[in-house]
């Protein structure tokens, strides 16, 4: 019987996008967590007394700014040299050899495997053999799995590859290939990277990708670590999931529809921002809160966003463990527009004009020329995902135009009522 632990995207230095631009981020929790969360990797493997360590690729996040990233991994590898653990690494797109340019010497225990053809390395005292790629450059398109070898008989066969498959939402589709070239092969455990969401793929033969150790940004949630398999005679027996991450990202989707004021709103928040804390076991949270429903006091939360997201931040703060990156208020109002515009008063014949209005979806980066001169200046984790100054598609400028319209009769309708 022995283990391994399969991990990839590892992405060793890379900032933590959206939390770094923030004073009040948790610094501590920011601040070497791709490290940390390897340190628990390599913690895992000598405690689980694993025979060998795969990382499936992207590695390092690029080349290094300084020699300290490959000081540390070299370090590390010497913890696990001593500890009689192996390691087999692919390259990935981030880690492609020709994006990192520095190299320093690693201990015997680490094997790289050639990034021009597929090689094969064998541990015969456990009857394993290793079968694997890296990429010569970031954009590979080639099926690199079409060309590994056939399994060998008398050997527990691994396939280690960096790939998108047949394609994964967010993930470029590099190394692309099918289920069935990886079955074809007739290997026992295909030990996957690239995708940073944890999947077991199939399970004859077992495919997996683990997903990355440490969640970068908003868009990755939940829990982040390696996956370790247990193999008895030649056969997998156990293949577990083991969290390694050491802060963790959350949406927390909060429905406003039954809350009358102010204070249930509160009451609703911090039940949620509880129940993520529990839910991070102990690890702090960085929360994006998304406020929804049809709710009685839509216009006060659009009219007051600044000041309502400042209580939500004083909320976090009480509880402790959550740090909050963004409020979205997503809420919609409870009045029916057809009625309301129906109405013979000035307040009802604004918000038919507004209703009606006709915003475009023109892009503001050529509309407003000093923009384009701004945004090439900004910070790269300024420039997120979610602002609409920078994602121009049709789409999301059709949703900016009607939150807009929204905003503005909101603002109308809470007018009225205090009159």
């Amino acid at each position: 019987m022995f283990r391994f632990l399969h991990t990839a995207d590892i992405h060793l230095d890379s900032p933590l996008k959206g939390l770094e631009a923030h004073e009040d981020a948790p610094a501590d929790e920011i601040r070497g967590a791709t490290r940390r969360a390897f340190d628990n990797l390599i913690d895992l493997a000598i405690d689980e007394e694993v025979a060998f360590v795969l990382i499936a690729g992207d590695l390092y996040d690029g080349d290094w700014k300084d020699y300290n990233t490959g000081l540390y991994f070299a370090g590390r590898m010497g913890r696990l040299d001593k500890a009689g653990i192996q390691v087999f690494i692919v390259s990935g797109n981030h880690d492609a050899a020709s994006n990192t340019t520095k190299a320093l010497p690693l201990p015997d225990n680490v094997f790289i495997f050639s990034h021009s053809r597929p090689e094969s390395k064998k541990i015969d005292d456990l009857g394993v053999i290793i079968h694997g790629q890296g990429y010569a450059f970031k954009a590979v398109t080639d099926n690199l799995g079409a060309e590994y070898p056939v399994s060998e008989s008398g050997y527990f066969n691994i396939g280690l590859l960096h790939t998108s498959l047949t394609g994964r939402e967010n993930h470029a589709s590099y190394a692309p290939c099918s289920l069935d070239d990886l079955q074809s092969k007739g290997y026992d455990y295909w030990a996957l990277g690239h995708v940073h969401k944890r999947e077991i793929v199939s399970e004859n033969p077992t495919v997996v990708f683990p997903g990355n150790i440490q969640g970068r940004h908003i868009k990755e949630t939940g829990a982040k670590g390696a996956t370790l398999v247990t193999v008895e005679d030649g056969t997998i027996t156990g293949v577990e999931t083991r969290d390694l991450d050491v802060l963790r990202w959350a949406v927390c989707d909060v429905d406003l529809s039954t809350c009358t004021t102010a204070e249930s709103v509160y009451e609703a928040v911090r039940a949620a921002f509880e129940h993520e804390r529990d839910e991070a076991c102990g690890r702090t949270v960085a929360l994006r809160l998304v406020l929804t429903g049809r709710c009685p006091v839509h216009a006060q939360l659009l009219d007051r966003t600044f000041v309502w997201t400042e209580k939500f931040r004083a909320i976090a703060e009480s509880i402790g463990g959550v740090w909050l990156e963004t409020v979205k208020f997503k809420t919609t109002r409870q009045a029916n527009l057809d009625e309301l515009v129906g109405e013979d008063t000035p307040i009802a014949g604004l918000i038919a004009s507004i209703w009606n209005l006709e915003l475009g979806n023109e892009d503001p980066i050529l509309s407003i020329p000093d923009l384009a001169a701004l945004q090439s200046r900004l910070p790269a984790e300024i420039q997120t995902d979610d602002d609409p100054l920078w994602d121009t598609s049709p789409g999301k400028m059709a949703e900016l135009c009607a939150e807009i319209q929204e905003m503005l009769i909101s603002m109308l309708l809470q007018h009225g009522e205090k009159k």
